[in-house]
């Protein structure tokens, strides 16, 4: 029988454009000593750790070979996962995976993006087929581009509607010490921010983020142990889009956002979502994704994003707040961007999230990550067993 799993220590860096201050391995071990210091542990308590950064965007391969010292894994077991913009989200489930194996009492997981370092838009591109695959050099602008534009064909939303999103983000941005833009924005800016396609602008996308984050997971005897508020990894699932339309987000029939949240509902238990569930940090590389994907994540019915925007349900003081913490369009370190969505739920649940913390109490949070070859990673934390 699979053991029960709780995350104990979260920890992650500031979040900046440019770290010229440190290395890989010095920016890892931030986060690392972050998390152990929550954690009240040292490297000596650690049994295993997982790590993971997209090895493209910096050009470095293998990168776990050389950072043993900064993130603590000599002489332990582990592995180095890279898996897109999921990237975190699976070497966080990795974590959850070891823990509950009944093999590792307590488990380090570590995901990072030093992206200063490199060149992202050439790691992107050098996934296709420049001939055949041209659609898709635009990368993550072109697809949420054509998220947008089917969203406001389907149902009637302006971009008013995306814009008053974009403020809601910053606003919780801007209470999150950790946030890398914060910009004090009204729906002006938002809507007078350079067109990049349309409906696509300049603020409606996530920057490129330096950063790191971290876990501690640990076994329910051993979690029981180390902490008064363990926050309790329920259940965690992982979907493959069946389909060869990488980056569309448009086709007809059930995508892998809408199968995750489904099944991960129905084992849980959940019937209405946005009633059971307190707090969701969602993966939203632009504010299009997070306005169309309330829906597909069961959130709110067909149609219904945009006005779930414009009455404020989904503010930090609203009936379902999502991403309080400034979200992905804030900050994307993106080998850790979907590890940080979970650091930030963890916290909502501890109450320990400050200026950011919602204002209902949280018992429950849902969090999500997606991939740029259309899966998905969903999760479910909760308060007690």
């Amino acid at each position: 029988m699979a053991e029960r799993v709780a995350i104990v220590g979260v920890g992650q860096t500031y979040h900046r454009s440019r770290r010229p201050d440190v290395n890989q391995v010095e920016l890892m071990n931030e986060a690392v000593r972050a998390a152990l210091d929550d954690a009240q542990l040292t490297l000596r308590d650690i049994d295993a750790v997982v790590m993971g950064n997209m090895e493209l965007f910096e050009g470095n391969y293998l990168v776990d070979m050389w950072a043993s010292d900064g993130i603590g894994s000599y002489l332990k077991p582990g592995m180095k996962i890279t898996t897109g913009g999921t990237t975190g989200a699976t070497v966080s489930c990795a974590a959850f995976n070891h823990a509950a194996s009944g093999l590792f009492d307590v488990v380090l997981a570590v995901a990072f993006e030093k992206q200063d370092e490199g060149d992202t838009t050439a790691g992107l591109n050098s996934v296709s087929d420049p001939l055949w695959r041209r659609w898709i050099a635009t990368g993550a602008m072109g697809a949420f581009a054509r998220v947008g534009r089917d969203y406001i064909r389907r149902t009637g939303c302006k971009e008013e509607h995306a814009a008053m999103l974009r403020v809601k983000a910053d606003k919780g941005a801007c209470r999150n010490p950790y946030a890398h833009l914060k910009l004090n924005l009204t729906i002006e800016d938002v809507m007078n921010s350079r067109m990049l396609m349309w409906p696509m602008r300049l603020l409606h996308m996530c920057p490129t983020s330096v950063g790191a984050a971290a876990l501690v997971v640990a076994s329910e005897k051993r979690a029981k142990q180390i902490t008064k508020k363990p926050v309790w990894v329920k259940d965690w699932v992982t979907v493959h889009e069946e389909s060869a339309t990488t980056w569309s987000m448009v086709r007809p029939g059930e995508t892998s956002l809408e199968k995750a949240s489904r099944l991960i509902y129905q084992r849980n238990g959940i019937t209405k979502p946005a009633e059971e569930i307190d707090v969701a940090e969602i993966y939203e590389p632009s504010i299009w994704g997070e306005l169309a994907w309330y829906e597909q994540y069961h959130f709110c019915e067909p149609g219904e994003g945009w006005r779930w925007a414009e009455k404020g349900v989904t503010d930090m003081e609203g009936e379902f707040p999502v991403n309080p913490s400034g979200g992905v369009v804030a900050t994307n370190p993106i080998g850790a961007t979907a590890m940080i969505r979970i650091v930030e739920a963890a916290l909502q649940v501890r109450g320990d999230a400050g200026e950011h913390q919602v204002s209902r109490p949280v018992r429950t949070a849902f969090t999500t990550a997606w991939g740029g070859s259309n899966w998905t990673v969903a999760t479910l934390l909760t308060k007690s067993l």
